[in-house]
């Protein structure tokens, strides 16, 4: 073999047809773009955290002495502080690089070549990347007008082949959440049900009481949301105690490192202090939402998320996106038949709000 074409013929061939998964450019770039100071910047794009972490999390990290030290493998400090902090048995918690590699790991765990999983779009982009990546098949089932999940529509479109059902509550990028009688008749399929609560914080609403009751059910968190840890990679998984034995077992030993571990230690040991920064995004978001109401031709979905999505002019939605981006917003535009005048604003400061709310008016007038 002397070129690049005899190495890529030894790709599995599901391999070579993916297509990388579109994350969020750093500040560097999008002020690039738009021909301004990184500092000058509105990075609405991500759902991410606009507070940061909890200041205890800086003094904690710099405290640590034994950073040439592996990882626990058997993230015995950590399932102890997550049951604490769930109120579940530790032996049901799996800790990992953020909630995508969760995600992933449940995928390798059920799927392969010929199997399936359904997902009710427009959703998060992770599920059918992973599943891809296994070599596996999505079935896509539309949400409704509303983005509400058709269930109905959703069991029948299972086969024989269907290995599990994954969605968020609340959605991404609708913000809606799943009802508990919908996540029932779809855990009554003997299915994998995997309920992703990245935006738990922001709702309140769980369906991890159930996971008891339901050996099929998986439910994902994050701290990269409501503890602002979205750099650091932490997440975790509530699920039946022989499912997370599996996952132990399968997972890379040190799949945590040691900075993320001090970080997710502190911030629970100041979740009064987080939880007040969840209740000012919440009350940020209402405030957001009132002000786009009001903007003529604009319509915002309700959001129980830490995010809006809202429908722009019919036909226009590049546009304004292209927009944005000009004048240094960067925003969330998908592009797709579902989504197409369609822009996702995640919720910031004030005077973010307040910069994408006046940039918007000027553009949908202009």
């Amino acid at each position: 073999m002397n070129n690049s074409d005899s190495i890529k013929d030894l790709l599995l061939p599901h391999i070579r047809r993916i297509k990388p998964y579109s994350g969020v450019d750093p500040m560097e770039a999008m002020a690039q773009q738009a021909g301004i100071p990184p500092e000058k910047v509105i990075r609405l794009n991500g759902n991410e955290n606009p507070y940061g972490p909890s200041p205890r999390v800086a003094e904690a990290l710099g405290a640590f002495p034994h950073y040439n030290h592996y990882p626990d493998q058997d993230q015995r400090r950590l399932r102890e502080a997550l049951s604490d902090y769930l109120g579940v048995d530790a032996n049901r918690i799996v800790a990992g690089n953020g909630s995508d590699e969760l995600i992933d790991l449940l995928l390798r765990m059920f799927v392969g070549p010929g199997d399936n999983i359904i997902i009710p779009t427009p959703t998060f982009g992770m599920y059918a990347f992973s599943t891809e990546v296994c070599g596996g098949e999505v079935i896509s089932v539309e949400r409704d007008e509303n983005f509400e999940i058709d269930l109905e529509s959703m069991r029948t479109a299972a086969t024989a082949n269907t290995k599990a059902i994954f969605f968020p509550s609340p959605n991404n990028p609708s913000g809606n959440i799943v009802s508990e009688a919908q996540i029932r008749g779809m855990l009554d399929t003997g299915l994998l049900v995997v309920v992703d609560e990245a935006y738990y914080e922001f709702c309140g609403e769980t369906a991890i009481p159930l996971v008891e009751e339901y050996p099929n059910l998986v439910v994902l968190r994050t701290f990269s949301k409501w503890a602002g840890l979205a750099g650091l990679r932490i997440g975790l998984g509530v699920m039946h105690p022989d499912l997370a034995s599996t996952m132990m077992g399968m997972k890379p030993p040190y799949n945590v490192n040691l900075a993320s571990e001090i970080a997710l230690l502190a911030s629970l040991e100041d979740r009064p202090g987080l939880l007040e920064r969840v209740n000012a995004i919440v009350a940020e978001r209402d405030r957001m939402m009132d002000l786009l109401k009001q903007i003529p031709g604009v319509t915002p979905w309700p959001s129980r998320a830490n995010f809006i999505l809202c429908q722009m002019p019919e036909g226009r939605g590049q546009e304004i996106f292209d927009g944005f981006c000009r004048k240094g917003i960067f925003l969330r535009y998908w592009g797709t038949p579902q989504l197409k005048d369609f822009i996702r604003i995640s919720v910031g400061l004030p005077h973010e709000t307040d910069a994408v709310v006046e940039a918007l008016r000027e553009l949908v007038g202009g």
